[in-house]
């Protein structure tokens, strides 16, 4: 269910990120929602692991790794979004 979670969020993200500040409007608001639900899924599954903000128990919900999981979609989205402007891809 965290999983789910993780990337609805960053799918979230990822749309508000085109429809609203622009992001990748060559790639279209479907690469956005991916790159956003990838980032999402990075955050939640592997960064808050690592930074003691998963569940103690493994199917908790938990809002810390949520924050996360958002973090890590508007990072991805960004970085996407450089790499976009510089090279053109």
């Amino acid at each position: 269910m965290d999983i789910v979670m993780w990337m609805l969020a960053g799918g979230v993200i990822g749309w508000v990120g085109f429809a609203y500040l622009g992001f990748d409007e060559t790639q279209g608001m479907i690469g956005s929602v991916i790159i956003g639900m990838v980032g999402g899924l990075l955050g939640g599954r592997e960064l808050a692991p690592m930074f003691g903000f998963a569940a103690a128990v493994p199917g908790d919900f938990s809002l810390n790794a949520l924050f996360v999981a958002l973090a890590s979609a508007v990072a991805c989205l960004a970085i996407a979004n450089m790499i976009h402007n510089r090279y053109s891809i």
